[in-house]
C-alpha cells in the first residue's frame, strides 16, 4: 500500500494519474440530483397548472376577492339554448361571508335580482344586467378532501353565465383601465365597468341632519311612536335611497317600522343618533372617517355612501374590525340583516363609556336568566352583561321587554332599532331623544 501511494504521489502530474482521479471522482449527476436509495431516480414532474378565466368572461361579474379559480367548463345545455359557461372557485372563507359579499355587490351595482338566498348561509343568486344572465351558487357543503397545496376546508363557489356577446363586441373605451385594479390585484373587490361614457359620480354621504316626517308611524307600537318621532325630528333616521324612485319627484315618507334593518342602516343611525344626542358635547361624539382613510373592511370602500360612518365606528373601536385586532372581521357585510346580539355589541359601549366587563356564558345566564345563552356569540357576551347594569334603562328591557329567550340571531326591525337609539346612557345618567330636542337650538 505504501508503495502504491508513493507511486501515485510521484505520478500526480502524469496523464495516467489524471484519468485515475477522474474515475474516482463523484458522479456530477449524483451531486446535482441526490437520490435516496430505494426511491425512484426520476425527478417528479409537477402537474399543477393555472386555470385561466375565459376570454369572454364579462368584467361586470363580481369576483370574490379571496377565491381561487379551479375549473372552467361548459354548462349542460339543451341543443337550442345558447352556450353557458360554469366557473368553479374555492375559498377558505365561510359561505356566509361569500353570500353577504354577492348580496351587497348585486344590490349596490343595480343588478336585477331574480332569485336570492333567504339568509347569508348558502344558496343561489340569479341576476340579470342588460344582456348578461348570471347564476351564482354557493353550495351548503365544504370541500374536505383537499388536494396538495389546498386548504383543508374550503367553500365551493359556482359562477354560471351566459356570455354577453353584445358587451364583448363593444370597443373598450376606458383609456385608464391600467389604473383600475384587475382580478389578479389584491385590491380588486368587484366588477369593472369598461364603458368610459358612464361617468361615475362621487358618492355624497347621506344627509341625516334634516328633520324627517313619516306618514306610517301609526303602524309602530304605541309605546314607541313618541321616541321614533323625536328621532325623526332630530334627523337621524335616514332611509335607504333605493326606496326612492329614480328620475321622479316622488319623496319617500314611510318609515316602515316592521321592516328588517340592515347593518349599514343601523350603523348610520347609530352614529347620527349619538352625535345628535351629544350635539353640545364634542367629547362624546363619534368622529366620521375621511375618504382618504385606508378601509377597515374589504366590502366598504370610500365610494360607499356609508363609508364615513362605518369606517368611523371601526376607527373608534366600536365595531369588530382588523383595527381592533379581530383578524376574522375583514368583511362588514353592510347589507346583511342586523341581529339582536349585534345591536347590543355596537350600542352598549356608547351607553357605558367605559371598558366592558369580562363575561362568560355562566355569568350572563345567572344575571339575565336566558334559556338560550349558549347561542350568543362570545364577542357579544360582555356587552349583554354590561347592559344588565342599566336595569330598566337597559336596551334589552326597553326594546324587547321581559323575556327569558334572547334569540341572539333574530333580525331586528326598524322600530326596535329606533327604540334602542332613543336613549343613550346608563340607569343613573343618560339622555333621551326628547331631552336632546329640548337642548337643540
Amino acid at each position: 500500500m505504501a508503495v502504491l501511494l508513493s507511486s501515485l504521489t510521484a505520478c500526480s502530474n502524469s496523464p495516467a494519474s489524471k484519468k485515475l482521479e477522474q474515475s474516482l471522482a463523484a458522479d456530477p449527476l449524483l451531486q446535482n440530483n441526490p437520490t435516496v436509495f430505494g426511491q425512484a431516480k426520476n425527478k417528479e414532474i409537477s402537474t399543477t397548472r393555472t386555470v385561466q378565466l375565459p376570454t369572454d368572461f364579462p368584467k361586470e361579474i363580481p369576483i370574490y376577492p379571496n377565491a381561487t379559480l379551479h375549473e372552467v367548463k361548459p354548462a349542460n345545455n339543451s341543443e337550442n339554448s345558447e352556450p353557458k359557461t360554469i366557473t368553479r372557485w374555492q375559498s377558505s372563507d365561510p359561505s356566509n361571508f361569500i353570500t353577504s359579499f354577492y348580496r351587497s355587490q348585486f344590490q349596490n351595482r343595480n343588478w336585477d335580482i331574480l332569485k336570492q338566498p333567504k339568509d347569508d348561509t348558502e344558496g343561489i343568486f340569479e341576476v340579470k344586467q342588460n344582456n348578461l344572465l348570471l347564476k351564482v351558487t354557493i353550495p351548503p357543503k365544504s370541500v374536505t378532501n383537499a388536494t396538495p397545496n389546498q386548504a383543508q376546508t374550503a367553500t365551493e363557489l359556482l359562477i354560471e353565465y351566459l356570455p354577453n356577446k353584445i358587451a364583448s363586441n363593444q370597443p373598450n373605451l376606458n383609456q385608464n383601465s391600467s389604473e383600475i385594479p384587475q382580478p389578479a390585484d389584491p385590491q380588486f373587490i368587484g366588477p369593472i365597468i369598461p364603458n368610459a361614457n358612464l361617468v361615475q359620480q362621487p358618492v355624497i354621504p347621506k344627509n341625516t341632519s334634516e328633520p324627517q316626517e313619516f306618514s306610517d308611524l301609526n303602524q309602530a307600537p304605541p309605546e314607541w311612536r313618541k321616541q321614533i318621532q323625536d328621532l325623526a325630528t332630530l334627523g337621524v333616521l335616514s332611509i335607504e335611497p333605493d326606496q326612492i324612485k329614480p328620475n321622479s319627484n316622488y319623496t319617500n315618507n314611510k318609515f316602515q317600522p316592521n321592516k328588517i334593518i340592515t347593518r349599514r342602516e343601523y350603523a348610520r343611525w347609530l352614529v347620527a343618533a349619538n352625535n345628535a344626542m351629544y350635539a353640545n358635547n364634542p367629547a362624546k361624539q363619534i368622529r366620521l372617517a375621511s375618504a382618504n382613510d385606508q378601509p377597515a373592511f374589504r366590502d366598504v370602500l370610500p365610494k360607499d355612501p356609508d363609508f364615513l360612518a362605518i369606517q368611523g365606528l371601526a376607527e373608534a373601536g366600536l365595531i369588530p374590525s382588523s383595527l381592533s385586532g379581530d383578524a376574522t372581521a375583514f368583511l362588514f357585510r353592510p347589507d346583511a340583516l342586523l341581529t339582536r346580539e349585534q345591536l347590543l355589541l355596537w350600542k352598549v359601549p356608547l351607553d357605558t363609556r367605559q371598558a366592558l366587563p369580562a363575561a362568560n356564558l355562566e355569568a350572563v345566564k345567572q344575571t339575565w336568566g336566558f334559556q338560550d345563552t349558549g347561542k350568543i356569540d362570545p364577542k357579544a357576551l360582555r356587552a349583554i352583561l354590561a347592559d344588565f347594569q342599566s336595569a330598566e334603562q337597559s336596551n334589552i328591557r326597553r326594546v324587547f321587554g321581559y323575556t327569558t329567550l334572547f334569540q341572539p340571531k333574530k333580525a331586528v326591525t326598524r322600530v326596535e332599532a329606533g327604540a334602542a337609539l332613543s336613549y343613550f346612557g346608563i340607569q343613573s345618567e343618560g339622555i333621551s331623544a326628547t331631552e336632546a330636542l329640548k337642548l337643540k337650538v
